[in-house]
């Protein structure tokens, strides 16, 4: 059996997928590594997480959209924005915003 047919057998997730945990917590599937059997995700906090395979198949979750406020991962603070600027705010493109950042 191939690596991704391992991986569909044991029902791991999509990269790009995001999930809430039952204590309403949200994360992103960022990693599979079909051949070691292994999901790395992220917390909406920013914090990275590698989980094995059972340990995938034992969480209480649930699929969800990503959420519109993307910022949470990342490590944008108030005090870090041009003050023309607003905490989460709908950046099209991230990279434009941070082009266009003078410190």
């Amino acid at each position: 059996m191939n690596e991704r047919a391992l991986a569909i057998a044991f029902g791991l997730p999509e990269i790009g997928a995001w999930f809430r945990l039952a204590e309403g917590k949200t994360f992103e599937v960022v990693a599979v590594d079909e051949k070691d059997l292994t999901v790395e995700i992220q917390h909406f906090d920013g914090t990275v997480e590698e989980l094995d395979v059972d340990s995938w198949r034992q969480m209480s979750v649930e699929p969800v959209e990503a959420p519109e406020d993307w910022s949470g991962s990342l490590d944008v603070d108030t005090l870090d924005l041009p003050e023309s600027e607003e905490k989460h705010q709908d950046f099209p493109d991230p990279l434009n915003f941070v082009d266009g950042y003078d410190s």
